[in-house]
């Protein structure tokens, strides 16, 4: 490869979630692995939590090294709330403009809201081609989640400062990444856009088929889980959680939902796969009736999850649904689905529930009402373990969410942003 063909492919890739985070291994490294493959040398910077980042860091690096990839990690500041994010921002400003002086990036890969006006400043300043990797409506999904109050001045600011800065992005950007169609279908409806200056790729949140492998869990796996568990999948219903829980995710309902589901399968149990403190997990489900027999829960590395999510029948999440919610593809979805496992979701959410008809996945339901809850849980008790349905479901998972899928799509978009503009015949 020439020096100016590899001058064509760095890359500079922002992210204010930590690569020490789950979501940064699961929704950023797996991608960044795959593209350097194709001969893209990435810069990294990402913003670490204190203790991931003192538990995790030799792991990364580790990942970072086999694939070549520079991370610059940066300390996350949590408070003051906004002035915090302003004074990472400016660091990171810093960092990213000092690093393009010293070696040019060719292209800057934004992961959501606030790394893109470090990628806009990149484009308008350096002319760096910029991908908006928007990820959801990200102003629209703080004040859903009652994370901004636009009552409080401050937050009302703020919102107002990035809807304007989201025109700017979507305007500018030499391409956006839309986690769903239904979001991209939003944003082509927006009159307030030049639609003209808007190209919009979509692409869901994927799943790693490899890693994500039922026939990878071995019969040990499961018998030591369900020891360490106290599970008998022979006599028991196990119906599971992945993830952490609060702000989108409704625990009451979910924990209502299984009530509901105890009184048509007496012998179910609720297993939650969840960082989560145990007793706040165990606290809501008494509020709710529950037992603390009724429940497991456990956290695992994400390399052991797939064996933990094995021993489920079906897997549920419960999303609160609120306009900005559109443009959300929740990441369990794919992983639950490549395990062959049905889900049981609710409505409105993304593509979710559209994904659940066409790929025949399981249950959705379109209110949290008890008649809802009934009808689900005698939908799950009429179901069979079938194995030809949970090979059904995992091929729905590959064509759908397959990481090997996201990363030609990303691929076509940098090359398509990055190809060489073609040299016009000379006529003499």
């Amino acid at each position: 490869m020439t020096q100016q063909a590899t001058n064509q492919r760095s890359v500079l890739y922002l992210s204010y979630d930590g690569m020490t985070d789950p979501l940064g291994q699961s929704q950023v490294l797996p991608y960044l692995c795959g593209l350097s493959r194709h001969g893209y040398r990435f810069t990294l910077i990402s913003f670490e939590k204190q203790e991931r980042f003192a538990q995790n860091r030799v792991a990364i690096e580790h990942i970072c090294a086999q694939h070549q990839i520079k991370w610059l990690p940066l300390p996350y500041t949590k408070k003051p709330p906004v002035l915090s994010t302003v004074y990472d921002l400016l660091k990171l400003q810093k960092t990213a403009s000092s690093l393009h002086r010293t070696n040019p990036f060719n292209l800057v890969h934004c992961r959501s809201y606030p790394m893109s006006l470090i990628g806009l400043y990149l484009k308008r300043k350096f002319g760096v081609a910029f991908v908006f990797d928007m990820r959801g409506f990200w102003a629209d999904e703080r004040v859903d989640g009652n994370l901004w109050n636009l009552k409080n001045p401050m937050y009302n600011l703020v919102y107002r400062f990035f809807k304007n800065k989201e025109k700017q992005f979507l305007e500018t950007a030499d391409c956006t990444i839309s986690l769903t169609r239904r979001a991209a279908a939003e944003i082509r409806s927006w009159r307030h856009l030049n639609q003209n200056k808007v190209h919009i790729e979509v692409i869901p949140c994927c799943v790693d088929m490899e890693l994500f492998d039922p026939n990878k869990v071995t019969p040990q796996q499961k018998e030591q889980l369900c020891r360490e568990l106290n599970i008998a999948p022979e006599q028991q219903f196990v119906l599971s959680y992945l993830g952490s829980l609060g702000t989108w995710y409704m625990t009451n309902e979910m924990m209502q939902f299984f009530k509901t589901l105890k009184t048509v399968i007496p012998q179910a149990v609720f297993l939650l796969i969840t960082p989560d403190a145990p007793d706040a997990v165990l606290a809501v489900a008494k509020n709710n009736g529950l037992q603390e027999q009724d429940l497991r829960i456990t956290f695992k590395p994400r390399n052991q999850v797939p064996a933990a999510l094995s021993l489920s029948r079906y897997s549920m999440f419960f999303i609160k649904p609120a306009y900005s919610k559109m443009s959300s593809s929740p990441t369990k979805q794919g992983e639950i689905m490549a395990m062959g496992i049905p889900v049981l979701c609710n409505a409105h959410i993304g593509d979710t529930d559209a994904i659940v008809q066409q790929y025949a996945s399981g249950i959705c339901i379109d209110n949290f009402t008890p008649e809802a809850y009934l009808r689900a849980a005698k939908t799950m008790a009429e179901t069979s373990a079938n194995p030809q349905t949970a090979i059904h479901i995992r091929a729905g998972a590959k064509d759908c969410f397959s990481l090997q899928s996201g990363v030609e799509q990303y691929l076509a978009v940098y090359q398509k942003i990055l190809q060489p503009t073609p040299k016009l015949p000379v006529h003499e």
